[in-house]
């Protein structure tokens, strides 16, 4: 496995791991408060739904996607979020730069969703050109077109930043990212995974019920043992440790997992181990860890769908290796059995409540005192929501929802 992570990032989470060793030798577990309620109605609301996009989805930072698949100057991913069809390109200078994907002529996509490699943009309807950085190079005909001031005609630029391996983005046109205030150190434990210098080999893309319902489950080891009594979860019991910076947060069991560490000299502990447990990135990354013939990342990318009542999920499979033949038979192993888990248990279960929370039959959901993390995601969402004013989403970064 490579791992280019600095000792400094490697002590942050030994330290972690020393508190959770600690609930694990002693049967414990923090919890929060108090049981939680949450209006069911908040999972299927259309006004609701369109505060969320409005004030979470079209404002903070998103995961949009790796460097790892965006490697070399000309390589290329259209896709499309929240209704907002987008290019990331990594330009001759190898800055990484996105796009609405969208010609400044008369709003044709460029590309169609994907990755690939171009010199250059031409436009499938009358074959403007753009090149990498996103200005107007060439006009069909410009002479008979008559004169338009190209340099007013490139592409709308996106607020993108490629930092710890990852491109953070914003899908509004115009809006800041303040990544720093929103990750609040965050990325100094996320670097630990050292995604810049990750693969990717593979990527599969499943339908789920409304996003907080599928995002609830990301940040729940409550079901484990029992949902998925026929795949994994024999091997989990239902505890759980919640870390958070901010709105993200890391989930970890404290199980024989952990314990396996015990009598080991910290300097030895594998990196894997430390790496392990579920590292979210508010409000749609969950990051796992598998072995699949060496260590995999699952990195999930959950976004709304086009109502409140789905959510696309793409599963983006990063390797710290570089697979042989027989280490892709055990990934492609991997993929489909996390697709048949979470599409078949988790999403089959979430599509279900997608029914229920409609009936009227219940007002509110609960969330227990050893569901910290549900609990914390919600109050984030909550406060997001009411964060009328840029200030106010500053200042809300800098204060957090306690």
């Amino acid at each position: 496995m490579r791992y280019h992570g600095g000792d400094m990032s490697r002590e942050k989470l030994i330290e972690l791991a020393r508190t959770h060793i600690h609930h694990a030798e002693n049967g414990t577990v923090p919890l929060a408060d108090d049981v939680v309620k949450i209006p069911v109605e908040n999972y299927f609301d259309p006004d609701r739904w369109e505060a969320e996009m409005e004030k979470i989805f079209s404002r903070v930072p998103l995961v949009l996607g790796f460097s790892a698949e965006l490697k070399k100057p000309g390589d290329y991913k259209a896709m499309e979020v929240c209704g907002v069809p987008l290019i990331l390109v990594r330009s001759k200078d190898g800055i990484v730069r996105g796009f609405v994907n969208m010609c400044s002529h008369r709003g044709a996509q460029l590309v169609d969703n994907g990755c690939g490699r171009s010199r250059s943009f031409s436009c499938p309807y009358h074959a403007w050109v753009y090149d990498l950085t996103g200005d107007l190079v060439a006009i069909l005909d410009d002479e008979d077109f008559g004169e338009v001031d190209v340099s007013c005609l490139g592409l709308t630029p996106l607020n993108v930043q490629e930092h710890i391996g990852i491109i953070w983005g914003s899908i509004t046109p115009g809006s800041e990212l303040h990544l720093s205030e929103f990750l609040a150190g965050y990325d100094e434990y996320l670097e630990n995974h050292d995604f810049g210098n990750c693969e990717i080999v593979g990527q599969q893309t499943l339908e789920g019920p409304n996003w907080k319902v599928a995002y609830d489950g990301y940040l729940d080891f409550y079901h484990l043992p029992i949902l998925h009594k026929d795949t994994f979860g024999p091997d989990y019991n239902n505890k759980s440790i919640f870390d958070n910076w901010g709105p993200h947060q890391r989930v970890q069991a404290p199980d024989h997992r952990l314990l396996d560490l015990v009598g080991q000299p910290e300097d030895e502990w594998p990196h894997t181990k430390l790496v392990s447990g579920v590292w979210t990135i508010f409000p749609h990354i969950s990051i796992a860890s598998f072995d699949a013939g060496g260590h995999i990342y699952m990195v999930s990318q959950l976004f709304p769908g086009a109502d409140p009542d789905t959510s696309i999920t793409h599963q983006n499979f990063l390797a710290t290796f570089t697979p042989n033949e027989e280490q892709k038979e055990s990934i492609a192993k991997t993929m489909d059995f996390l697709r048949y888990v979470v599409g078949e248990e988790d999403y089959y279960t979430g599509n279900r409540i997608q029914k229920t929370v409609k009936t009227g039959a219940k007002s509110h959901f609960y969330f227990g005192r050893n569901e910290e993390g549900g609990q914390r995601f919600h109050r984030w969402t909550d406060a997001l929501v009411g964060a009328d004013s840029e200030e106010d989403l500053l200042k809300l970064y800098k204060k957090g929802v306690g």
